[in-house]
């Protein structure tokens, strides 16, 4: 019990609780229609694993970190991009023993050269050989010796829970092999995708892990890690309050990370075909309505994503899902959609619960049953889902 004590008192002073914030901004500087196959994670050719850290029987409890960061840094680069607007600074982590590396899309958009290092000290140019615009995700292709490749595990985000202890390492403002440590905020987050729709909107990236661990510009594309060592996240992006005195992002504790098991879906595609196709269903809704809403549309039901409008022609409209159409009290807030209560099943607290669901178990083509509250009355509606 106080060796238990001691590590949590550890933790604890390690973890850095800041002020909320008001923007998102992507971890890096300023300047700088059918059904697809797709293959799984394990189609590739398989990533040796860590098990878990052993942990020393001595009263120092550091020795934890310690020994994670001599395990996984040297499988963790930092990444120098030449663009037309000048260089720029990210992280990303080896993935397999084909040379392949996973970073972030913002951090090799406009790429005309990039340079990755490897924490031996040995330097080689990298191509980028796939880009996912909506995770937010890019592969790196690089060829360099066997022995400068040092896979990192991916872990299962679906297991993270709340309050469990998450490492970051990259190259925060040039700093390679930077470690920081914090705890996993909160789960199931969402951020505006980059690619845009037909209308100029975006779309919505989702499933999202929340966590105060220090991140800072040159972070993005870094690996957050759980305590056995395995990727649960690749950092993303921070909610920032503005900027310093050179116009960097304000770090506030608010980062953002896309989960490790997107990677697993999105990865295998990124590197067989250069993309990923997601699933489209078409309706926009909020993420959460409040009580002054909810009176507003007549809704008694406590959660459920509402439709607030159906894409003309999309998934949704062909089968039948409504989207409001009267005025209420609330300017812009139209009474009358449908409100998606659960998806095959699966309970729909708030919108990011659907968008979660969607990105983590189907594909365009896949057949979705949504349960939904019209009228007061629960009925289920088959859909056959687009794609993006």
């Amino acid at each position: 019990m106080k060796k238990n004590l001691k590590w949590l008192a550890l933790l604890l002073s390690m973890i850095m609780v800041l002020s909320c914030a008001s923007t998102i901004t992507s971890v890096l500087p300023e300047e700088s229609n059918g059904t697809v196959i797709i293959p799984t994670y394990e189609a590739l050719e398989t990533a040796p694993t860590f098990d878990s850290i052993p942990v020393p029987d001595i009263e120092d409890s550091e020795e934890i970190l310690t020994a994670l960061y001599r395990a996984v840094n040297p499988g963790i680069v930092a990444i120098q991009v030449i663009t037309e607007a000048g260089d720029a600074l990210g992280s990303g982590f080896v993935i397999d023993l084909n040379g392949h590396i996973v970073t972030n899309y913002h951090v090799v958009e406009g790429e005309q050269s990039i340079e990755v290092d490897f924490p031996s000290g040995y330097k080689t140019y990298g191509e980028v050989i796939g880009t996912d615009l909506d995770s937010d995700i890019a592969i790196i292709d690089v060829d360099v010796p066997e022995e400068q490749l040092h896979p990192l595990a991916l872990g299962d985000s679906n297991q993270l829970q709340v309050g469990q202890t998450v490492v970051a390492i990259g190259n925060p403002y040039g700093l390679t092999g930077t470690m920081t440590v914090g705890i996993v905020s909160a789960l199931g987050r969402t951020l505006d995708s980059q690619r845009q729709t037909a209308s100029g909107a975006y779309y919505t990236a989702a499933d999202l892990i929340q966590t105060d661990a220090s991140i800072n510009p040159g972070n993005s594309g870094g690996p957050l890690l759980n305590l056995n060592g395995e990727v649960i996240g690749v950092n993303r992006a921070i909610q920032t309050s503005g900027s310093t005195t050179t116009g960097e992002a304000v770090n506030t504790g608010i980062g953002f990370a896309i989960a490790s098991n997107i990677v697993k879906r999105v990865a295998p595609s990124l590197i067989a075909h250069g993309s990923y196709d997601y699933p489209y269903l078409g309706i926009t809704s909020r993420e959460e309505l409040n009580l002054f809403s909810m009176e507003a549309l007549g809704i008694t039901h406590m959660g459920g994503a509402y439709v607030l409008s159906v894409s003309s022609g999309g998934p949704a409209s062909r089968a039948g899902i409504r989207g409001g159409t009267e005025a209420t009290s609330i300017t812009g807030l139209l009474s009358g959609g449908d409100l998606i209560i659960a998806a095959d099943g699966h309970p729909i607290e708030v919108f990011s619960d659907l968008l979660s669901y969607m990105v983590n178990y189907k594909l365009p083509g896949d057949s979705m049953t949504l349960t939904i509250i019209r009228d007061g009355q629960e009925i289920s509606v088959d859909v056959i889902l687009g794609s993006r």
